[in-house]
């Protein structure tokens, strides 16, 4: 039985990483080993779950029908594991997928105390400013700004903060302070991840909607990258009060137009696909949820 469930543990790491060599590495078995013990679990189903090439190694359709119905339980057998033993230690391999900025202002701060708490877990952090594929790259838990698509997937919120706009003092003392939505249009932005799209909206009590749009001179594909930039002094960038909390606490940023509100913005734990999500990819988000919040006056679901 154990070396059936160590099999099919296998399984699921080879299709989520696409590479013998790294799930070993992850279980911590020699590679022949990796590529035996799938090749007799083959044998066994009489079907053939991957198609090896000398550049890819890609699941067939009987084996991505297979992933699809091992990977539920076996996080359905985890998390019972973990019920059972009563002692909320979590195991196994947590993957964590969140932007740049998240990793580096809040989770990586906090994330001691975490694994000091689950010592026999192994977290791996996906760092991407992009949406990762949660099924394809095999993360258990994605943080994400924002509304989400409709979708099978399971989400929390973790937390809620505003939108903001910011420069620095040096940028300011050479092109002027804006003091309305409209001052804006003759200065530079920093276009960051968001990009200026259809441009930025403002609301006021007592006001009507205002949207500008600014000309970026400065394009970065990584906020904590558009954030440096306004520090530098290159422009204005909009940004979560979260994502630039640091600069606007030592002076390196200031808010404009404090008066006037951009809205605030969602940020959620989604569960990969419709299925349970892991125990420790819970734990995680009741983790965020528990040292996000209070710290920062902001709300959770």
């Amino acid at each position: 039985m154990n070396d059936q469930l160590a099999a099919l543990r296998l399984f699921v790491r080879v299709a989520r990483t696409g590479s013998f060599s790294r799930a070993a590495r992850e279980l911590e078995i020699a590679q022949p080993t990796a590529s035996r013990t799938i090749a007799a679990l083959e044998k066994d189903l009489g079907a053939a779950l991957f198609t090896r090439s000398t550049r890819a190694l890609t699941l067939t359709d009987a084996g991505a029908r297979y992933l699809e119905r091992v990977e539920p339980l076996l996080d359905a057998l985890a998390e019972a594991d973990h019920e059972a033993r009563g002692t909320g230690e979590l195991r196994g391999v947590l993957r964590v997928g969140l932007s740049s900025s998240l990793a580096v202002r809040a989770v990586i701060p906090a994330l001691p105390r975490f694994a000091e708490r689950h010592a026999a877990l192994r977290i791996e952090l996906l760092i991407d400013d992009k949406r990762q594929d949660l099924i394809a790259e095999g993360v258990d838990v994605a943080l994400r700004f924002g509304s989400l698509p409709s979708s099978g997937a399971v989400a929390r919120r973790i937390l809620t903060t505003p939108r903001v706009i910011v420069a620095s003092p040096g940028y300011l003392a050479r092109a002027g302070t804006p003091r309305t939505p409209e001052e804006l249009t003759t200065h530079r932005a920093i276009v960051g991840v968001s990009g200026t799209g259809a441009g930025w909206t403002f609301s006021r009590p007592g006001h009507d909607e205002v949207t500008v749009r600014l000309d970026g001179q400065v394009l970065a594909n990584q906020n904590e990258a558009a954030v440096a930039a306004a520090v530098a002094g290159l422009g204005i960038v909009a940004m979560t009060r979260e994502g630039c909390r640091a600069e606007l606490e030592s002076g390196a940023l200031v808010e404009l137009l404090p008066d006037w509100s951009r809205g605030d913005i969602d940020v959620h734990a989604v569960f990969a696909g419709g299925r349970a999500a892991k125990p420790s990819a819970k734990a995680f988000a009741e983790f965020l949820i528990e040292v996000l919040n209070p710290a920062r006056g902001v709300r959770a679901a």
